[in-house]
């Protein structure tokens, strides 16, 4: 089995013959004339020419390659709110991107154009990692997200951006489902510094039907990123009505998320809107999101937010000793700001899990979208 982490592609290559260069670094076993990928839980067994299940693995004559390297669906400027990461250096700007496919299927996906793309050609952006890093640096971001769809899937690419964006000094986030396997996730993670884990739901029936994986991997990535690494971790449960939102299904990922992430990890419930395959099923009204954020506050855990809905309390960051307000959120917008420069409560002293700057940074609500050009 190849190890991950390879060396970056040299100056001078052709941006489209990249993926046939990836053969140094590939992850992946030979399994009778075949090839497994063992990026992701599916362990995706082909024989040359043929894709994987999240279509840009392709299998070749000497080995897996990533048929989409060095190629977008666009880069975008985001609050970094936006991932959602609340206690990752709040207020700031993030240089986001994403390239096409998944590892799950998921029939409700808010990113479906982007995620369940078939067709390398919906990749209109192409960048070499030193220039994604540099375009960053310039815009004035912090840090570099890989996002829109599951950067698992592409994580050749992301590596080498994130050893880019270290070099410059920036910080590197993941946008993820968390569907990695145990031999994959060490070369992966080892490059990220922040990490938002949507966990789809606490069932293993509405992991098989609605996104067609399992959710024991994902909760043992979780597992894991708490106790075996430095990056810092948010978890997301998007609540459908009638499938993942009742008060027992709630509970139980309240109590496993105390014992094993511990009250200080943050969690965001957010809000559904009907898409994709799921289009008969209603949004996701207010008072759900209100109501398993109580929950989830009785059952210990210090920080829980709502998200795609209006709450200004809801998405405001409190202390976990005297519950005072210290970081307040107009959607992404930042207000009153109660955290002293070592990041500690300004009223009381206690210590807010996460990484803060001296000051707020003040990108605000707004979104760009930017052009790398080619090098």
């Amino acid at each position: 089995m190849a190890a991950f982490g390879r060396k970056m592609v040299k100056p001078g290559i052709v941006l489209g013959e990249w993926w046939h260069r990836l053969n140094d670094g590939r992850f992946d076993s030979a399994q009778h004339k075949r090839f497994q990928c063992d990026l992701c839980p599916r362990y995706c067994k082909l024989r040359p020419g043929q894709r994987g299940f999240c279509f840009v693995r392709e299998a070749r004559e000497e080995g897996i390659v990533l048929s989409s390297y060095g190629r977008a669906s666009g880069f975008c400027i985001d609050p970094i709110e936006k991932k959602p990461l609340n206690h990752f250096y709040p207020g700031s700007a993030i240089l986001s991107f994403g390239t096409a496919g998944c590892n799950l299927g998921c029939r409700f996906c808010q990113n479906w154009s982007i995620s369940k793309a078939s067709q390398n050609d919906r990749l209109t952006d192409w960048a070499a990692p030193d220039a994604v890093a540099d375009a960053a640096l310039r815009a004035g971001c912090r840090s570099l997200a890989f996002t829109y769809n599951d950067p698992v899937i592409f994580a050749e690419y992301a590596i080498d951006c994130a050893t880019a964006a270290h070099e410059r000094g920036l910080k590197t986030v993941a946008v993820t489902a968390g569907y990695i396997t145990p031999q994959a996730r060490g070369d992966f993670y080892a490059h990220i510094d922040a990490a938002n884990v949507d966990l789809k739901a606490f069932s293993q029936q509405f992991y098989h039907k609605l996104c067609f994986a399992n959710l024991e991997p994902v909760l043992d990535t979780l597992r894991w990123l708490k106790q075996e690494t430095n990056v810092w971790i948010e978890v997301t449960t998007l609540l459908i009505p009638g499938h993942n939102d009742s008060e027992a299904e709630i509970g139980q990922l309240c109590d496993w998320f105390v014992q094993n992430l511990g009250p200080e990890t943050p969690l965001h419930f957010t809000a559904f809107h009907p898409d994709f395959k799921m289009i008969d099923v209603p949004r996701t009204p207010a008072s759900t999101l209100n109501r398993a954020r109580q929950q989830a506050k009785a059952a210990g855990i210090h920080h829980v937010y709502t998200g795609n809905v209006y709450d200004k309390s809801g998405q405001s960051t409190y202390c976990a000793n005297c519950g005072q307000l210290l970081i307040e959120r107009d959607w992404y917008t930042l207000g009153k700001w109660n955290l002293t420069e070592k990041g500690t409560c300004r009223f009381c002293g206690t210590p807010l899990a996460g990484h803060f700057a001296a000051r707020p940074d003040s990108w605000g609500a707004h979104r760009r979208q930017i052009n790398i050009p080619r090098r």
